[in-house]
């Protein structure tokens, strides 16, 4: 923008006309524009007015031009900003509404007594709500203020001598119709601003006022979808602080899904289509007027669109979006990558520039006005008050702005369901000969098993779950079946089979017309699930478990991401400080975080993006988190408490131990404590047994992880949680040999770090023992034995588990070398999983080199497969046998070197 000078004033025809009117308000005008207009202000000269005898609605409306001229001045001159200049008039409508309504209150109260809540017995006040710019504190300088009264209950006011009572109803109907009045009437010194009231329920037909029962009962049964657009603006100007939240409490859950909320864009898309369509007939209708720069095409209204899209979207799962100011969820959008910063500076550059302009187009005349006006005086007028010579070169600007606003808005809203080609359709799908449509159709995509397919669909669309379904959600359906099944048909095997999971899964989110509509507008997301679906049977049936994470599909950047960790753990701890004393959220909120990071992993895994050994150091991690982050959120929940932060640990074995953890694995777990109070051993018990319940609990969101604690001393019969003195008598003198077997792989994982650092000494300390070199082989044969018997494969596969040189005999002889060498090789105690172990083992010379190498390799291919099925669905990991003869041989030859003999 090009810079003003003071003539630019005299562009404004509102401020010469009032400055003409008296003299002495150019000196007021020049010394009250020289600094921003405080609230304090408003106050001062109010009280100044009144003071010479002058009414409040005469001195306010006084004031009005007096802040309005100020404005215009300082916005001219380039001493105020878009912010200074909604904020202050923002403020001041505030001010206008709060203080008329005290002194109307007064009068009312004195009349008719106190309003009293029938069921309270608590005093009542009128809470005047701010829709709109109002409501998000950036009201234009000429704009209307869209306002709702509410009041808590009903009952009636408290009258004494010659009061007369009223029905809290009607106390505040009179006091709202007052208050109107007193904003709005056009008088000698003309209105504070206009009032509008068709925003409250049921319009202009409905109670100027209405208590809170009312309104919740309107948002149960009547509430509109575009009243959840219009509520989110809505900020309490007045009214008890108690009252409000209590009035929030019902707002909130009709503007705001629990769920991500997809179905609000087509919502808003048809709000829009009725909005253009209006401004298109009034443009057909008058030619001769300019540029909407508020309902045109890429107007401030699409800018304001897209950030509440988003906030409606998302707003029920993340609070920062709830924010009423539409520059403020602009920013929000950049900072959590929902929209990139590059665009989000470019649709806030265009917003302050068209909201620059609308100000300068009412700044003419004082007029409620978002279109340039006819005659081309006056355009250029408003082009000179932008700092632009003409309307030609404000427009050579303008317009660019309007259109990088169209293209971001057509990127969101632009209906992208297929319009054409629309072979499957409702009708035909729902026909008696559905079936041969279907083929015919199917066999046109070249698809392999045309006839299995078809009769699978058609068994599907015809069920009694798919007919029943409301006709637009059928209509999302079939549409997105049939652009699914064009993607499938390019694969090269597995068609059926990934139709089959892709019905199973439409068939469990066919309902739920967020999904639908998420898939319908975001069809890359469509792509990627079909990709998931052919690639596993796990992920697919994962997906079914937790349709909420189709978001996580959205942003392929985030999704291919490496997992920030440290970010991770600001977030978890953020939201369990949040929900502090609400368990109910905090469980699924850990259950909705942790399955959104699996399912990023997986979706990585799936694509090739990660190894196997990175995938488990990555869940392994994952897990840490979520047990840390259960550990101190559930002590929180423990009344008897006796200290603020838990002496107390967990310990992992097993896959978790030994970073190893997969897909669906649970945690083997044992709980320490160090801690001498008297309270400490009931008190940690309860921590235990709380955590198992956190993690193993089915909410709407799923479980965390299943617990085994079985391994800890004196396994089923033992106490949940050991002293660590007990832990290390117990390693000591009682533990059988599969115990420090298994103390190979265990490691310190969540709580207190202290504790953490004396399992490693004792553990060590353990491991380091020296050890009858016969009898343990002896004992470690026996168990191994006992293992193989109690898992029989009659099977002609392979078990990469269980059978001989599968990777259980790989795991047992890491876990023998380390208990026979750790007291000559102290190195040997390292957690470092059993692939570095066997390399370690092959560098000291305790086993051939080469061998050591080759069962390394031997076992990480063996992971991999077993990965590889288990993503299949298949519950034993088992494969053809010649696929791993080459590397099966070199396990059991080690064994046979270490062992001696068969088992």
């Amino acid at each position: 923008m090009h810079s003003t000078s003071s003539s630019s004033l005299d562009h404004s025809r509102f401020v010469t006309r009032w400055l003409n009117a008296k003299a002495s308000r150019l000196q007021e005008l020049e010394n009250i524009s020289q600094f921003a207009i405080s609230k304090t202000s408003f106050t001062d000269f109010l009280q100044n007015e009144m003071n010479q005898g002058t009414s409040l609605n005469a001195a306010m409306r006084r004031l009005r031009n007096l802040v309005l001229a100020c404005l215009i001045k300082r916005d001219l001159n380039g001493l105020a900003n878009l912010h200074e200049v909604i904020t202050t008039i923002s403020d001041f409508a505030d001010f206008v509404i709060q203080t008329h309504l005290q002194h109307l209150m007064n009068d009312m109260l004195a009349a008719h007594g106190q309003p009293i809540g029938e069921d309270s017995g608590e005093t009542q006040q009128l809470i005047v709500l701010g829709m709109g710019k109002l409501g998000g504190h950036e009201l234009n300088v000429s704009s209307d203020i869209d306002l709702i009264f509410c009041y808590s209950e009903d009952g009636e006011t408290l009258a004494g001598e010659n009061q007369r009572s009223l029905s809290n109803h009607e106390f505040f109907s009179r006091l709202g119709k007052k208050l109107i009045a007193a904003i709005s009437e056009i008088t000698e010194d003309g209105f504070s601003f206009r009032v509008d009231m068709a925003l409250r329920p049921n319009g202009n037909s409905g109670p100027l006022v209405a208590s809170f029962g009312m309104v919740e009962d309107y948002f149960l049964v009547q509430g509109r979808e575009w009243e959840r657009y219009a509520w989110v603006k809505a900020r309490a100007i007045t009214g008890k602080p108690e009252h409000i939240a209590m009035l929030e409490k019902i707002i909130f859950p009709f503007v705001y899904r629990r769920y991500l909320d997809y179905g609000v864009i087509d919502s808003l898309r048809n709000m829009h289509h009725q909005i253009r369509a209006e401004v298109v007939r009034q443009e057909t209708r008058h030619p001769e007027r300019g540029i909407n720069v508020k309902l045109g095409r890429g107007g401030i209204r699409e800018v304001e669109f897209l950030a509440q899209v988003f906030q409606l979207i998302r707003g029920g799962r993340e609070a920062i979006l709830r924010d009423r100011s539409t520059r403020n969820t602009l920013k929000t959008l950049a900072e959590k990558n929902i929209l990139d910063q590059e665009i989000i500076d470019q649709l806030m550059k265009a917003y302050v520039f068209l909201r620059d302009v609308e100000h300068r187009l009412q700044y003419l005349d004082d007029a409620q006005t978002h279109i340039f006006p006819a005659n081309r005086a006056d355009q250029d007028i408003v082009a000179q008050m932008m700092g632009y010579q003409d309307v030609i070169s404000l427009n050579a600007v303008l317009i660019p702005h309007m259109q990088f606003v169209a293209e971001q808005f057509d990127a969101i809203f632009k209906d992208k369901s297929e319009q054409q080609d629309d072979a499957l359709n409702t009708t035909n799908m729902s026909a008696t000969d559905a079936n041969e449509t279907i083929i015919s159709h199917l066999q046109t995509l070249h698809f392999n098993d045309a006839e299995q397919v078809a009769v699978r669909l058609s068994n599907t669309w015809q069920s009694a779950k798919m007919q029943t379904l409301p006709e637009a959600s059928q209509v999302k359906l079939a549409a997105l079946i049939h652009s699914a099944l064009k993607t499938i048909s390019k694969q090269a095997e597995g068609q059926a089979c990934t139709v089959d999971r892709l019905l199973n899964f439409m068939e469990h989110i066919a309902r739920r017309t967020a999904y639908l509509s998420l898939l319908s507008e975001f069809p890359h997301a469509l792509q990627r699930v079909i990709r998931m679906m052919s690639a596993s049977d796990w992920a697919a049936k994962f997906l079914n478990r937790h349709p909420i994470l189709l978001d996580e599909l959205l942003d392929e950047s985030v999704l291919h991401q490496a997992p920030d960790w440290q970010d991770f753990t600001l977030e978890v701890q953020t939201v369990m400080r949040e929900q502090l004393g609400d368990v109910e959220a905090q469980l699924d909120s850990l259950r909705e975080l942790h399955h959104a990071l699996l399912f990023r992993l997986l979706a990585q895994d799936l694509e090739g993006k990660v190894s196997v050994e990175h995938l488990a150091d990555s869940l392994s991690k994952l897990a840490d988190i979520m047990v840390e982050a259960v550990v101190q959120a559930a002590w929180q929940t423990i009344a008897s408490k006796h200290r603020e932060t838990p002496k107390f640990a967990v310990i992992a074995y097993g896959k978790l131990g030994g970073k190893e953890l997969s897909y669906a694995s649970d945690l083997d777990l044992i709980f320490l404590y160090d801690d001498d109070d008297q309270d400490a051993p009931a008190a940690y018990a309860k921590l235990a047994q709380r955590f198992i319940t956190w993690m193993t609990t089915h909410t709407s969101s799923g479980i965390l992880f299943d617990i085994d604690i079985a391994l800890r001393p004196d396994g089923a019969s033992g106490l949940m949680v050991s002293s660590v003195q007990a832990f290390e008598r117990y390693q000591e003198k009682s533990a059988w040999l599969w115990e420090h077997q298994a103390l190979t792989r265990a490691r310190f994982c969540a709580g207190d770090a202290e504790i953490g650092k004396t399992f490693e000494a004792i553990r060590e300390k353990v491991l380091c023992l020296p050890r009858d070199p016969l009898q343990l082989k002896s004992e470690v044969i026996n168990m191994r034995k006992k293992m193989r018997d109690a898992n029989p494969n009659r099977s002609e596969l392979f078990d990469l588990k269980h059978d001989h040189g599968g990777m259980i005999d790989i795991e047992f002889m890491v876990q023998y070398l380390v208990l026979r060498y750790a007291n000559l090789h102290p190195e040997l105690c390292g957690n470092i999983g059993n692939i570095a172990l066997l390399q370690r083992c092959g560098n000291l010379g305790l086993i051939d080199s080469k061998l050591a190498t080759e069962t390394a390799n031997s076992y990480r291919l063996l992971r991999k497969f077993q990965h590889n099925i288990r993503l299949q669905g298949e519950e034993r990991a088992r494969i053809q046998k010649e696929k791993v003869a080459a590397a099966v041989h070199y396990s059991e030859a080690l064994w046979n070197d270490l062992f001696e003999a068969d088992i």
